[in-house]
């Protein structure tokens, strides 16, 4: 049978009546791909979640068909976000979906073209303004609250229900939950649901352990980590570059009840994390290789000494997401005459 999307395939464990009218895309079921080089450093079996395999690219999709099937189960005929991207290219996508109208706020010069672009095309009314991501989630909230309108940023319960999902997977997929998971933090939903979901199917006997769970932020933009919020953040990884997080304190509480870590990682760091990625044939945006790049850094302290098992390792969306950040540090393609000695020389015939 051809895959139904999450809320279909994982139905028992979500908030869904026999008559909610389920929007989906067939999201989920996102490859967990073995990563040789990562487990010959850690000494470890080190697999990826590439989430930018969803329908819009990026882990978004997983709380947004939730969110959206539980608006449109309320009677709702508009829905609305602040985003760096991501939450706009899925709320717009999903959406467009069932016909329902998006209202998106983004900070100004702060979204990739690739998820711009996205929200756009589905259609999406796009509001920039002059201030950051924290400022547009509280004018959503501001707005949401007095108006005939949905909030679907992941401080929306259902996006969490959506998203733990992807630890349903790992499971299913590994037979077991693994020892560690590794996860960029931004908005901090993410590792909020994972461990939601790892706690639930341990709870039912699906999985015999929860992991340890390790978040990384960017430096510039590490509220939790230096326990205050960051009135301008700072990073190229746009997808985590938040100063408040809305899901802060349950990141706290996955970190602590999972005797994990929330750590941060330089945009240097997150850059050959990328680069790394990209040399084994997984191209993820910037914002994904946190993950990596905390990994790799915790191993050069010593932390996985000693230790044994499996990690699994998010990659939050596809590297198509912010093209530019390729291209401005690869390079430009070569350029020569349309004849075969000048192909042969450039590339060492």
């Amino acid at each position: 049978m051809s895959w139904p999307g999450i809320i279909s395939h994982y139905r028992e464990f979500l908030p869904i009546a026999d008559q909610t009218p389920v929007v989906t895309l067939n999201e989920g079921n996102t490859p967990l791909i073995f990563s040789c080089r990562l487990s010959g450093i850690l000494g470890l079996d080190v697999y990826l979640k590439y989430e930018g395999l969803n329908p819009t690219g990026s882990f978004k999709d997983r709380g947004m068909t939730l969110a959206i099937t539980k608006a449109k189960e309320a009677g709702m005929q508009t829905v609305m976000c602040a985003s760096t991207g991501n939450t706009s290219a899925s709320a717009a996508a999903y959406a467009a979906r069932c016909g329902m109208e998006c209202i998106v706020i983004i900070p100004e010069g702060n979204i990739a073209l690739g998820k711009l672009a996205q929200a756009m095309i589905h259609g999406a009314k796009v509001i920039e303004i002059k201030g950051n991501f924290d400022v547009a989630l509280g004018l959503v909230k501001e707005i949401t609250a007095k108006y005939p309108v949905a909030l679907v940023n992941s401080i929306n319960p259902f996006r969490i229900e959506g998203q733990k999902t992807a630890a349903f997977e790992v499971c299913d997929s590994l037979g077991n939950a693994p020892e560690f998971h590794a996860i960029p933090v931004g908005n901090a939903g993410n590792i909020t649901a994972y461990w939601k979901g790892y706690k639930e199917y341990k709870k039912t006997g699906r999985s015999k352990q929860t992991p340890v769970m390790l978040g990384f932020q960017a430096a510039k933009a590490a509220p939790i980590v230096k326990g205050k919020i960051i009135k301008d953040p700072q990073t190229i990884a746009t997808a985590i570059k938040i100063g408040n997080p809305a899901s802060w304190k349950m990141a706290q509480a996955a970190r602590d009840e999972s005797g994990g870590l929330i750590e941060a990682v330089t945009d240097q760091e997150i850059l050959a994390a990328y680069k790394f990625l990209a040399a084994e044939g997984i191209f993820a945006e910037p914002a994904s290789a946190a993950s990596v790049a905390g990994l790799l850094k915790l191993h050069k302290n010593g932390y996985f000494k000693q230790q044994k098992g499996r990690v699994v390792c998010t990659l939050t969306g596809h590297g198509l997401k912010d093209p530019n950040i390729a291209i401005q540090n690869i390079g430009k393609p070569a350029t020569v005459k349309a004849e075969l000695k000048s192909i042969l020389k450039t590339i060492g015939y």
